[in-house]
């Protein structure tokens, strides 16, 4: 069983820009991150996940990337930042933040939109949300591990969360980049296991309660 999903223990699944601005093929503006969420087969994986912890009763959020127009509280601060801008994208209201058919949103899911930052965490009231709902450990999915992904990590342990990175469930622009970053970064500050892992862990929470 990963740490963080001992008994006492309540972890949240964070659907990390499973937009289709982002990793759907017709619609990304990074080609190479949609291929590689293509190639891992991580949609899937995250899907059979998100059921997992509504099976169980545990949050799931969505975190999504939605400007306002005019990109009024953006600032241009980085190559990410500076590509969305100049292409116009990313806003409230497009096709290109919709989340992926794959991954929609159910009823009982949270989305939580931000419009500036590249971490969730930072300038948003997500951290409430989760201490709110007696969340103790989060598990980030999507992408991308180069910025997202590890910046929840990081900044979700800062914060003193336990971090589970199934790392089947996840992708980055590159191969390479990728497994440097899942080999050299992530085990810093976070447990790295797989989907199947996390949900056999699920499903012996769901055979417990049962037996309560």
């Amino acid at each position: 069983m990963p740490r963080g999903f001992e008994a006492g223990k309540r972890p949240a699944l964070l659907i990390s820009e499973c937009q289709r601005g982002v990793v759907d093929p017709e619609l990304s503006d990074f080609p190479g991150l949609a291929e590689q969420v293509q190639q891992r087969g991580v949609l899937p994986r995250i899907a059979r996940l998100a059921e997992a912890f509504r099976a169980a009763g545990l949050p799931v959020l969505h975190l999504h990337v939605a400007h306002r127009p005019g990109y009024i509280d953006l600032p241009r601060t980085s190559v990410i930042i500076a590509r969305s801008t100049k292409q116009n994208r990313m806003i409230v209201g497009s096709e290109d933040v919709k989340s992926v058919p794959e991954v929609a949103p159910h009823d009982t899911d949270i989305v939580h939109a931000r419009s500036f930052s590249l971490v969730g965490f930072h300038g948003t009231d997500l951290d409430s949300i989760l201490r709110n709902m007696g969340v103790t450990t989060i598990v980030p999915v999507g992408v991308s591990t180069n910025v997202a992904i590890s910046g929840l990590s990081l900044c979700g342990s800062d914060l003193g969360y336990q971090v589970v990175v199934p790392e089947d469930c996840i992708a980055g622009a590159t191969p390479q980049s990728h497994d440097f970053i899942v080999n050299n970064l992530l085990p810093l500050y976070s447990t790295l296991s797989d989907s199947e892992s996390v949900i056999a862990a699920l499903s012996e929470r769901i055979a417990h309660a049962g037996r309560a």
